[in-house]
């Protein structure tokens, strides 16, 4: 399976003895995070000036991160302080608190976060802590107000409030805890007043959560359990791993050409944008062969002109979300059997999707649960994960792959890979989103869902290693068509109004070859027939792309990594006039067409600053930008600071 990242392999490692001491000495700081479910509710009022009332209830899955300090009496008391931070997860709609609308103003309020700085006291036996909580709290959000006349700009509000609850904790090695708790927080009325006169507002507001914590304590010189030679991701069993990473990615470009601007047009003004990723890989073996994986994240940021302008898009990191604060996903939770045929073995490397194992080469492995199709198919050494390498979406990923993916590229299935010394076969079954560039999935299985096949072959060339992978895959869809909706002048070019079940295919040839220990070249052509609406991924029916990987052995810096890319894209000619007569695809559309090939060129210089830092500087020439060669190019610079461990 791919493993994106690779680490030191943690093969045939003994089980730690936990020190039991440390395990009951609950005094110190800690860091943790949390995840659970969060439920609240309100009443409001809109006056403009006559009133309308409404009350609602909002929930959804809730994620954050936490830390505090815990003092432990010879009694067994304990006494701490906590403060914590919690975010809405990444459908927008769970963080909706009220919405109401009038002739004159319609005025939604949206949560952004909630924090907490809260008193501890429980009763500790052995690994066991039995606490009550509660202090102050507080809640960020906003309103907006769309008027029928004029413009209001968005509102930011703070609420105060009290929290309290309570909770169970179990510290199950010596410097790991896990924890249930509850949560209930009162919040206090808000009243805000918009520029068109209009005043909202909303009553005492109740959210309620219960949340799965992990603690990692954290200890100082001084204090009795600490060992400046213990790590703060030591997970003091060969059970479980855990990694993580934190990625900061700002872009920009200058002023560029353009003869007129569309819906789904890169702004031809300056401008710049940035998305900051943070993850935790907590992976774990549940019995032999059997393992679980768990990936909750916090994403926040925009793409450039919200994620549309151009179909090789040039942020990987930037999905179909504008997160203003962070947002909670679980990007991946998935089991993963491993069945062994036995004979000659490998060693699995330790990364944030691969437990480090010895396993048989001759194996089946079977995957199931929530992650990206791209984890499992289209793996390439060179140009594959945006955190590391190149950023375009046309270089890390096949263009014309229109894989099965809701707007932050995640979806739910089942995959099988027979795994030989020199070839894999992988098959798998996805779940499709039940229109194009949403975040609800169809569930008429197996009726709706994507299919696909991938043969990976692997070979030397002149004594250096080299891959071939070649993926089939076919979209059984709701799809609009576009000639459907050219031919239909009373559809006024909504492609919405052609959807029903209809089929899309395409495949992809994907090559990767060594060509020195320190240089390596990659090659990607793929293709679809182009007669359908984009469900996923981007508007490319054509793509070609190739470069060179290039590590600084030679001068001195064998960390160090620069990465030099083209890409070509087109489109099929049913969508060529399409978006000629003014239509919009997900990514692209500028009202008028003047139809080129959309070029790409794209360079980058990977510094690493350490063993676990690495910054970035890239470079990227997009001609052509959306098929149009009435606008640019545009020639964008981008940083990037990425932390793993």
């Amino acid at each position: 399976m791919l493993a994106v990242n690779e680490a030191a392999p943690a093969a045939d490692l003994p089980l730690k003895t936990p020190a039991w001491k440390a395990v009951y000495d609950w005094t110190g700081f800690y860091i943790g995070a949390h995840a659970g479910y969060g439920r609240g509710s309100s009443n409001f009022v809109l006056s403009d000036p006559a009133a309308i009332t409404g009350n609602g209830v909002f929930s959804g899955m809730i994620g954050g991160v936490q830390a505090g300090y815990n003092y432990r009496l010879n009694s067994g008391l304990l006494v701490g302080v906590e403060g914590d931070f919690s975010f809405p997860n990444y459908i927008i709609s769970n963080s909706i608190v009220s919405a109401l609308a009038s002739g004159a103003n319609d005025v939604t309020q949206q949560w952004d976060y909630t924090a907490s700085l809260r008193g501890r006291v429980g009763y500790t036996s052995g690994p066991w802590l039995l606490y009550a909580t509660g202090g102050f709290a507080w809640m960020g959000e906003r309103y907006f107000n769309t008027p029928a006349v004029g413009v209001d700009p968005k509102i930011l509000n703070t609420r105060p409030g009290w929290i309290a609850g309570g909770g169970v904790e179990y510290a199950f090695a010596p410097h790991w805890s896990a924890r249930l708790e509850y949560l209930y927080s009162r919040f206090d009325a808000a009243n805000v007043t918009f520029a068109s006169g209009a005043q909202y507002t909303s009553s005492a507001l109740d959210f309620q959560s219960i949340r799965l914590g992990l603690n990692r304590k954290v200890d100082w010189p001084g204090m009795p359990s600490y060992n400046p030679k213990s790590s703060l991701i030591d997970t003091e069993s060969d059970r479980w791993e855990i990694h993580g990473q934190s990625t900061y990615l700002p872009q920009g470009y200058g002023s560029f050409r353009a003869l007129y601007t569309g819906p789904n047009s890169l702004s031809p003004s300056a401008q710049a944008k940035a998305t900051w990723s943070n993850s935790l890989f907590l992976n774990a073996r549940l019995w032999e062969g059997g393992e679980v994986y768990y990936n909750p994240e916090l994403l926040q940021g925009f793409g450039l002109n919200d994620t549309v302008g151009a179909a090789g898009f040039p942020n990987g990191e930037a999905q179909k979300s504008n997160f203003p604060y962070p947002h909670y996903n679980t990007s991946r939770l998935f089991l993963r059997q491993t069945f062994g045929f036995g004979g000659e073995q490998e060693e699995l490397a330790s990364g944030q999707l691969q437990l480090g194992q010895k396993v048989d080469v001759s194996r089946l492995t079977i995957q199931a649960g929530k992650f990206p199709v791209i984890d499992v198919f289209d793996g390439n050494a060179y140009a594959k994960d945006t955190r590391k390498d190149f950023m375009n979406w046309s270089l890390w990923a096949p263009g014309a792959f229109d894989y099965s993916a809701d707007k932050v590229g995640l979806t739910y299935g089942v995959t099988a890979e027979l795994n030989q010394k020199n070839w894999a076969l992988r098959g798998g079954y996805f779940l499709m989103v039940a229109e194009s560039n949403s975040n609800h999935f169809d569930t008429r299985v197996p009726e709706r869902g994507q299919y696909l096949i991938e043969l990976e072959t692997r070979f030397s060339l002149f004594s250096q290693p080299g891959k071939l992978r070649t993926i089939g895959w076919v979209d059984s869809a709701n799809m609009g068509s576009f000639r459907e909706t050219l031919d239909n002048p009373a559809l006024n070019l909504d492609i919405s109004q052609t959807r029903r079940g209809r089929l899309k295919y395409g495949y992809v040839l994907n090559l990767e070859q060594a060509i020195t220990d320190d240089v390596g070249l990659f090659s990607r052509w793929s293709w679809n027939d182009g007669h359908t609406e984009t469900l996923a991924f981007t508007d490319i029916h054509r793509s070609l792309s190739a470069g060179l990987s290039i590590k600084g052995t030679k001068w001195g810096r064998p960390d160090d990594v620069i990465g030099i890319g083209g890409a070509v894209n087109a489109i099929s000619q049913d969508y060529r006039d399409f978006l000629a007569a003014g239509g919009l695809g997900v990514l692209v559309g500028d009202g008028a067409l003047n139809y080129r090939k959309e070029r790409i060129l794209e360079a980058y210089y990977a510094y690493a600053l350490n063993k676990s830092f690495t910054f970035t500087a890239d470079y990227q020439l997009i001609t052509n930008p959306a098929y149009n060669a009435d606008r640019g190019p545009v020639s964008i610079f981008s940083g990037r600071l990425h932390g793993e461990f």
